[in-house]
């Protein structure tokens, strides 16, 4: 009985992939730390430098800086701060931001040998990206 088990699956497909080499497709749904939107019109971020802090959500977890442009007194996003070593990946700040600045990236394979690692400018990654 064992041995016809073990020689039936012997003969199927292999199921699993060898990770480094083969990457699985993420889902659409997958929810990895937050980012900023790009908006094509502006050339820049959506952000609107609104403080909303959902009721619940530790203080400590995003930073925001930002400038006045001109005699406008339009602020400008100059850096957006994150703490991933305290996010639990909610999504309170994604849902309360009210021009749908931030998302959720689809980095997965964050690994670090130190804290610091996990410290993010999401500015500076919005600019880096391609």
């Amino acid at each position: 009985m064992g041995m016809g088990i073990t020689l039936r699956y012997c003969f199927k497909p292999v199921v699993t992939k060898s990770y480094p080499r083969e990457v699985l497709p993420i889902p659409p749904r997958y929810r990895g730390h937050i980012d900023l939107v790009y908006d094509p019109e502006t050339g820049t971020d959506r952000c609107i430098v609104v403080r909303v802090v959902p009721e619940g959500l530790p203080l400590g977890l995003h930073r925001a800086c930002w400038r006045k442009a001109g005699r406008s007194q339009k602020k400008t996003l100059t850096s957006y701060k994150l703490n991933f070593t305290k996010c639990s990946l909610c999504g309170m700040c994604v849902e309360s931001c009210p021009t749908g600045a931030l998302t959720f990236s689809h980095d997965y394979n964050l690994a670090g040998f130190d804290e610091a690692e996990y410290h993010f400018d999401l500015v500076r990654r919005l600019k880096e990206r391609p």
